[in-house]
């Protein structure tokens, strides 16, 4: 009884932070196949969140409140996803052209 609320509470939370976590979103749509591309761009979105991440320790390092452990794990949780789509991204567009190029079969060649 206990593993059944647990694992529907847990569906229920993925849904939530997929619906509505602004980063989950976004991931979401670079998942399809025109948003493929921007991948590696997003990159540097992630970059982003890694330095946010290194600035609240070095705040709290300098004494600030320990609550910004929070927004570090926040941060560096949003950063690695970023970081790691980037690659993971030019193997599913890369796997999509393959499939397109099967399904189609070669361009034809242009005509002169």
């Amino acid at each position: 009884m206990l593993l059944n609320r647990l694992w529907n509470a847990s569906i229920h939370t993925r849904i939530f932070l997929r619906r509505w976590m602004p980063t989950n979103i976004l991931l979401d749509r670079l998942r399809t196949r025109t948003g493929l591309k921007w991948g590696m761009p997003a990159m540097l979105l992630g970059v982003v969140y890694i330095l946010i991440a290194a600035t609240c320790t070095g705040l709290i390092e300098q004494g600030w409140s320990e609550w910004l452990y929070i927004a570090f794990f926040w941060a560096l949780w949003n950063g690695l996803k970023f970081l790691l789509f980037g690659p993971w991204s030019v193997v599913l567009l890369v796997r999509e052209r393959l499939r397109e190029r099967r399904v189609h079969g070669p361009a034809s060649p242009a005509r002169t």
